[in-house]
């Protein structure tokens, strides 16, 4: 018979398997922290989401995720990083260039992910682009040497009778401040456009900019790549609508969901996924460093006809055939 010591023991260590198990820690969340540049919405901020359910990361169950966006005032910038900073994020995700100057300056060890960056190298963020040491890495918006040159070419190709373009930059946007004098002046003249640089800081300018390049007499408008731009999307395509101004943009959202005429870019969905897989990577203990910085490989062009019908303009074919979407 056994002995009434060791089945009593036998019973207590069976009734306490299950508590132990109870016990046990239930892992932490992963905390990424997002900023940007204006507001955190769009088809890329939708892709970026997606593309972490895809890995298994789900907010509420495991992950949790701190959004700050600017609203367009690059000057917030320092203070809503500092928040963000505050919670003690595992990964920082910061899209535009101010927020990814303004994080990579506040992060210290916190690794961070940029997004839309048109030059990563040149801004100061990366060293190199395969070998990006440090706590920095991501994703940048287009392959420098000439891409702003293209967006004004297809511009006035859709508009060939256009001498005088307006453009609306920031001084604000250290990429504008870079690019401008590099790619997009030097291609004005052989296109023979004059420009109408539009300097626009904050989201109550943009009115009075859209008023001065009509007050000019520009006959289209070239949106450099910029969240106050494209956030919200229908904000600046209205404007030029309304000022009968045919329109190109880097989002093609304010293409597809807004009224712009024209975009040519990345395409933001595919920029959305890649950033989660680069969050996955390093929250499973890939350092940023041996990430390599991602270009794109292929850019969109989008042409929404409505928009052209309504500004009594006719899209000619050989721009027609050359693009990946076109709106009816």
């Amino acid at each position: 018979m056994m002995d009434r010591r060791i089945f009593l023991m036998t019973v207590a260590g069976l009734l306490a398997a299950p508590l132990a198990a109870e016990a046990q820690p239930i892992p932490k969340p992963a905390r990424v922290a997002l900023v940007c540049g204006s507001r955190c919405e769009g088809g890329a901020y939708d892709a970026f989401r997606q593309g972490l359910r895809e890995v298994g990361r789900v907010e509420g169950r495991n992950l949790v995720v701190d959004v700050r966006g600017a609203e367009g005032r690059p000057d917030r910038l320092p203070v809503l990083v500092a928040e963000l900073v505050a919670g003690k994020p595992d990964i920082i995700v910061a899209v535009a260039p101010q927020p990814a100057l303004a994080a990579k300056d506040a992060a210290k060890a916190i690794p961070v992910v940029f997004v839309a960056v048109a030059d990563p190298i040149a801004l100061g963020l990366v060293p190199s682009l395969a070998r990006p040491g440090g706590n920095v890495t991501g994703l940048s918006t287009v392959v420098p040497g000439g891409f702003i040159g293209k967006m004004l070419q297809l511009l006035k190709e859709a508009v060939p009778t256009a001498s005088r373009i307006a453009v609306l930059w920031s001084s604000k946007n250290s990429m504008h401040v870079i690019l401008i004098p590099k790619e997009l002046t030097p291609s004005a003249e052989p296109l023979g456009v004059r420009l109408q640089m539009l300097d626009v800081t904050e989201p109550a300018g943009l009115g009075p900019a859209v008023e001065a390049a009509v007050r000019e007499r520009a006959q289209a408008l070239l949106v450099l790549g910029d969240p106050m731009f494209h956030r919200p999307s229908g904000r600046v395509p209205e404007l030029a609508l309304r000022a009968k101004l045919p329109s190109l943009y880097l989002d093609r959202d304010v293409v597809t969901v807004g009224c712009g005429l024209l975009s040519y870019g990345p395409d933001w969905g595919v920029m959305g996924r890649r950033a989660a897989t680069y969050v996955d990577l390093i929250l499973k203990g890939t350092k940023p460093a041996d990430l390599p910085v991602e270009q794109p490989t292929k850019f969109d062009l989008v042409i929404n006809l409505k928009t052209a019908s309504a500004l009594g303009l006719t899209i000619p074919q050989s721009l027609l055939r050359r693009a990946d979407q076109v709106i009816e």
